[in-house]
């Protein structure tokens, strides 16, 4: 059975993934703005076709961090305070990001729609690079004290390894962004977004393959938990590879499925990798934080067990729902913008 601790740890995880999923497709999207739309009206399609989701999606961020904050405060503390200039990059990312997207709107020269569509570009960019690069330094190891301090330096956290992370994580958020593209626009631009998505299969085969490859030397991850990555990295095959039949076939909700299971099965590896860590320490294994070490005490984790299933069925079904009201494909010859 589980404990209070596995089921927080579980959570967590899920948010994470929720994020990714959901908000991968916003940043893939804030990216294709630039390179595959070709005007101004396709610029706005784009920007559109995640309008009435993207604010909600990066809840999921602040859910995940806030219940490590509540669950897990160890983690909090070592995770922010040591990777305290990636959260800030990231901060600047999604701020300059939701800034584009409401600025861009009520810019009437074309400078500023520019300079808009840039910010818009860097801000789905910095995000996923980086999360990429912190997560597989987290699974990397970090040097972790005694005293659940990590004192990192830039190889630590920036090496060939962590930035091979990051890029493959950004890249699968491009081809996301691309294929949820075919599910929202219309007529060429669901094309071109249908082709450039095609274009990625191999490109993100191999990135992912590289990864995979290097993780395997990197970390402790196969040694620990070697059984079910293996399952997973079987199941992820079958998956990528239906992914490029059903592009190919133009089934795009289909493909979009796909590209979803690969990001859930990528950010559930990182989680699973980690358990029962939730921090690893390339100090000492003894140094590592642990869902035990980091956690809160039982009565907090069991009183906000019972506050946030209370809670979940609401705010699940409020996204549902906002989905299926704005499920209405977006045309680019419309001049409006959200």
């Amino acid at each position: 059975m589980l404990s209070l601790n596995e089921f927080w740890f579980i959570l967590v995880a899920v948010l994470f993934v929720g994020f990714f999923f959901l908000e991968g497709f916003d940043f893939g999207v804030g990216i294709a703005s630039k390179f595959v739309a070709k005007d101004d009206l396709e610029r706005r399609a784009f920007i559109n076709s995640i309008g009435p989701y993207w604010d909600a999606n990066e809840v999921w961020l602040i859910t995940a961090i806030g219940a490590m904050f509540a669950a897990f405060p160890n983690w909090y503390a070592s995770m922010l305070s040591g990777f305290y200039l990636c959260f800030a990059f990231i901060l600047f990312g999604l701020i300059g990001r939701g800034v584009a997207f409401e600025f861009r709107g009520k810019a009437d020269h074309p400078t500023w729609r520019k300079t808009w569509d840039w910010v818009i570009l860097f801000g789905s960019i910095i995000p996923p690079l980086v999360f990429g690069i912190m997560f597989t330094a987290l699974i990397q190891g970090v040097p972790i004290d005694e005293n659940m301090h990590m004192h990192a330096g830039i190889s630590d956290v920036i090496n060939v390894y962590t930035v091979l992370g990051g890029v493959t994580l950004t890249m699968l958020c491009v081809w996301h962004g691309l294929i949820f593209g075919t599910l929202r626009l219309m007529d060429t631009l669901r094309e071109r977004c249908r082709r450039a998505a095609k274009s990625l299969l191999p490109i993100n085969a191999i990135l992912l393959v590289a990864f995979l490859g290097m993780t395997f030397f990197k970390t402790d991850m196969f040694s620990v938990h070697g059984n079910i990555l293996e399952y997973l990295f079987m199941v992820g095959i079958l998956v990528y590879i239906a992914s490029g039949y059903f592009i190919t076939r133009k089934r795009d909700g289909w493909a979009f499925l796909m590209s979803g299971l690969i990001m859930i099965l990528l950010i559930a590896s990182v989680f699973i990798g980690l358990f029962p860590r939730v921090m690893i320490s390339s100090i000492s294994e003894a140094y590592s934080l642990t869902v035990q070490s980091a956690s809160s005490g039982d009565y907090s984790l069991k009183v906000m067990t019972y506050i946030s299933l209370a809670l979940l069925p609401f705010v699940l079904g409020y996204q549902i729902w906002s989905y299926y009201v704005f499920r209405k494909r977006v045309d680019h010859k419309e001049h409006m913008e959200y």
